[in-house]
């Protein structure tokens, strides 16, 4: 168990016990260790009971608790307010901007235990009424219950990515012709299920090689396919023969609108021994399945001018990076050997700015620190280049964190929306494009906020925001977090067009965050970026006059 599931756990404990009327103190106690802890460096799984008690924050009592949840996995305590919880109140509690108190009201003031319920009684301005509540507040709930009902049964690719791999090798262990296909194929950020090919004498060998793979439930096939669950997600299985295995790949890897856009192909005749050659019959270059939404290359592909799309391995560093000096849980120097390592030219340095108090954010004076730190460590590692940068709040009249002297000192700034997120288009719009403006502006970070499956970001014009980097020499952030993933694939096209840069970031708070990249090149190669597109595809000293300002 790490650090992020024990302070998942005793926030849930804190929560349900406000719920309940719980000890004020006791509540107050645990949120803000589970706040904390969260953040540790150390992990507490680790620790004996005694050297628990020392960390900062953290008392005999809560030491204890800690403790229980490490050698358990649970908390006595904590399942009997599970207990005593209806489920559709505990999923209620997860709707922002009313607390467990609210909460509360709700079940025990108007007998609501479950989302329909609280729909039904918004729409009957039930909860505008109610002490404490009021006509905003009922508006936002019902706005949030709406997107937690047209995002149901969806999950994040990067959750599915691991079990669909392992699935794909037990297949391969029968059969030779295996392949992911469908909306997982094409590296769609968020998915309904994950969809597989087999090519198979028939269908009843498929499912009795399913039958023997541990964590997979057969629910139903009908013919040639097969619906499953494996590990907790929903599977699709196609079987196919083996002289039509790259046809079936090739129609049920695209969407409705991308598969329009060809022939029909007869296959009685036809044996095509790859994808290419089905390509090649078309008279097309290769589309790479990220690229089969709808019919935006096709055009491209029959003029053979497919472009090489963005690697990896192409990319020379990461930028947007939090260390133990702000949120993080590494201290700068083992993210630059984690870096080092691994054939990375550099590392951009990109903790939180003054504001983000939450956050552990740098004053002016531990700016400087941190600076002196990183220029020692630029001597000790002289064939790499750690680059001092911030991530900038962006604050809520569009002005960047700290005056323009200490802005003046870093190598570059990532400017980002953290707070105040509520916000109509005409006041993000006026908001990032005074930031965009803003001559030390180097990167513009996460530029919607959103949060896939948990929160909508905040309405922008897409393409003015572009037009204003492209005029003030800005470049965007694709941030590579699987839950974020932001600037959105759809919108690098005109991004391209405007000969703005993106830069592939991994927002990465511990050595283990740098792994994010891969997600963000997926998104990159979604939107059909190339390394020379790409911002931090290029080496230090190119980089250097990338960032260059006047």
């Amino acid at each position: 168990m790490n650090n992020s599931e024990i302070a998942e756990i005793l926030e849930l404990y804190a929560k349900l016990s406000e719920l309940h009327e719980g000890n004020p103190f006791k509540i107050k106690a645990l949120a803000a260790a589970a706040f904390q802890l969260d953040k540790y460096p150390t992990p507490l799984a680790k620790l004996s009971l005694p050297e628990i008690e020392k960390v900062q924050g953290i008392g005999k009592s809560l030491a204890q608790t800690i403790y229980a949840i490490v050698q358990q996995n649970s908390l006595p305590e904590l399942e009997q307010l599970i207990d005593q919880t209806p489920q559709g109140i505990r999923e209620i509690m997860q709707i922002k901007g009313i607390g467990p108190k609210k909460v509360r009201l709700i079940w025990k003031e108007l007998g609501i235990e479950n989302m329909g319920e609280l729909l039904y009684a918004c729409k009957e301005n039930r909860l505008m009424h109610l002490k404490g509540f009021g006509e905003k507040t009922q508006a936002s709930v019902m706005q949030q219950i709406y997107f937690k009902m047209a995002n149901a049964d969806k999950f994040h690719y990067a959750r599915a990515e691991a079990p669909a791999n392992q699935l794909i090798l037990e297949l391969k262990t029968k059969f030779q012709l295996v392949s992911l296909t469908g909306a997982m194929r094409r590296a769609c950020e968020v998915l309904e299920q994950i969809d597989i090919l087999v090519s198979a004498t028939s269908t009843e060998d498929v499912k009795a090689c399913l039958i023997k793979i541990e964590g997979f439930q057969i629910i139903h096939w009908v013919d040639a396919q097969i619906q499953g669950n494996y590990l907790g997600f929903p599977v699709s299985i196609f079987v196919s023969k083996a002289s039509e295995f790259y046809l079936q790949l090739f129609q049920t890897t695209g969407t409705a609108i991308h598969q329009s856009a060809y022939p029909e192909i007869k296959s009685e005749n036809l044996f095509f021994e790859s994808e290419v050659a089905i390509f090649d019959h078309f008279q097309m270059d290769f589309i790479p399945p990220e690229l089969r939404e709808n019919e935006a290359f096709i055009a491209i592909a029959k003029e053979k001018k497919i472009p090489q799309l963005i690697k990896d391995a192409d990319l020379k560093g990461p930028l947007h990076n939090h260390s133990i000096w702000s949120d993080g849980q590494n201290t700068i120097e083992e993210m630059a050997l984690w870096c080092i390592e691994r054939g990375y030219q550099y590392l951009g340095m990109a903790d939180h700015s003054k504001s983000a108090f939450y956050a552990n954010g740098l004053s002016i004076e531990r700016v400087l620190a941190q600076h002196e730190e990183i220029d020692k460590l630029n001597s000790k590692y002289p064939q790499f280049k750690i680059l001092k940068g911030i991530e900038s709040d962006i604050l809520n009249d569009g002005s960047l964190d700290y005056p323009n002297e200490v802005l003046a000192q870093f190598d570059y700034i990532v400017a980002s929306v953290h707070s105040n997120l509520k916000m109509n288009e005409e006041k993000a719009m006026t908001r990032l494009i005074k930031a965009i403006e803003n001559p030390f502006t180097h990167i513009l970070g996460h530029p919607t906020g959103r949060l896939l499956l948990m929160r909508e970001g905040y309405p922008i014009d897409h393409k003015k925001i572009i037009d204003a980097c492209a005029a003030n020499g800005v470049h965007i952030e694709i941030n590579a977090n699987p839950y974020r993933l932001d600037l959105d694939w759809r919108q690098i096209g005109y991004a391209i067009e405007k000969g703005v840069l993106l830069s592939v970031n991994p927002d990465a708070h511990n050595t283990e965050g740098f792994l994010d990249m891969h997600y963000g090149i997926l998104t990159a190669r979604k939107g059909g970026l190339t390394h020379s597109g790409c911002l931090n595809s290029f080496n230090t000293d190119e980089l250097l006059l990338k960032m260059y300002k006047n």
